[in-house]
């Protein structure tokens, strides 16, 4: 009975060390499961390359956040396609709030009338989160071009049909869609050289490889300001506190002619609401700020933040709006 009964206890001993063990041998994983959102890394996907607006915009707001958030925020260049690369893989990418994307005018209101084809949803597959900045459209020519003014380039354009080139970010970019615009509006000839992003055609503009281009103010208000391009017009209905002097492409020659950038940060989307929640909050934080705010203004950009629900309400007013501009300049995708 001794014998026994010294085996039971002993029996529920190890019964009782073994299950103790497989509570702590959990305990890391249960932790894992229920940490706090953000714990590790957040990448931005940037749908263009280095040193374009979407990429300056994104850097900024990724500097914020790291900040706001505890946690570092990084920037992934994935060029091509007029943006459609760098949204396919974000559209695929885990829905746990640690990959976002930079969304812009043209990946989220242009490509889908532009390309026959799409991998992926700009809306379905895609959870807005805020708008991040506004941004004009700046018309300029290599100061060896022929022309200096608005009207001075229709002219020659008209003069010299398809002699005048005009770079963009990208084929369906909001760069791109400026120049189809003008074309139609002004009644000329330009032809479209896409590259892949904003800062290689720049290169190539800066170089007289290519003649004008339609740029997002952020990559060229620089080279403005040291002379190195002549600024013709800015594309929106008024005139850029940041360049005053400037005219808008209506008053300059083209009446009725408007368009105007706008940056944007997402999420997958299955993305969890209260992840959601929190980034958006964070966004709007960190967009109010007033070292934010003075670093998208230097760069001739106005900074912006909404809810996602209004968010996802204006990129669905905006694509009927370049959808059309789409149809009605024939534009298409190279």
């Amino acid at each position: 009975m001794k014998t026994t009964a010294k085996f039971t206890g002993r029996r529920a001993a190890l019964a009782t060390l073994a299950s103790l063990a497989l509570g702590a041998a959990a305990l890391p994983t249960a932790a894992l499961a229920q940490a706090p959102y953000p714990s590790k890394l957040i990448t931005i996907i940037v749908p263009f390359s280095a040193g374009g607006t979407t990429d300056i915009l994104a850097r900024i707001v990724a500097q914020g956040l790291t900040a706001e958030l505890g946690q570092s925020v990084v920037v992934d260049n994935r060029p091509g396609a007029g943006g459609n690369i760098g949204g396919l893989l974000a559209s695929k990418a885990p829905a746990d709030g640690y990959t976002l994307f930079m969304g812009t005018v043209g990946t989220h209101a242009i490509n889908a009338s532009l390309y026959k084809k799409m991998s992926f949803d700009p809306v379905k597959d895609f959870a807005p989160l805020t708008r991040v900045a506004n941004v004009p459209n700046l018309l300029v020519a290599n100061p060896n071009q022929p022309y200096k003014t608005v009207k001075e380039l229709i002219a020659y354009a008209k003069a010299n049909p398809g002699k005048v080139n005009y770079g963009s970010s990208g084929s369906g970019s909001s760069i791109h869609l400026s120049g189809e615009l003008f074309n139609s509006m002004a009644k000329v000839e330009m032809v479209h050289v896409p590259y892949k992003g904003s800062a290689p055609a720049v290169t190539d503009l800066l170089g007289n490889q290519i003649g004008i281009m339609f740029d997002n103010m952020p990559s060229a208000i620089q080279h403005v300001r040291s002379g190195k391009l002549v600024p013709l017009a800015v594309t929106t209905a008024k005139r850029s506190p940041e360049l005053p002097n400037v005219p808008t492409i209506a008053e300059a020659g083209v009446p009725g002619y408007e368009a105007t950038s706008w940056f944007g940060m997402l999420a997958p989307a299955a993305t969890p609401a209260p992840i959601v929640a929190k980034l958006n909050a964070a966004l709007v934080k960190v967009l109010a700020q007033p070292e934010t705010k003075k670093k998208i203004n230097d760069q001739g950009a106005e900074a912006y933040s909404e809810t996602p629900a209004e968010f996802a309400a204006f990129i669905q007013k905006e694509s009927v709006k370049w959808g059309k501009v789409v149809r009605e300049s024939g534009a298409q995708a190279d």
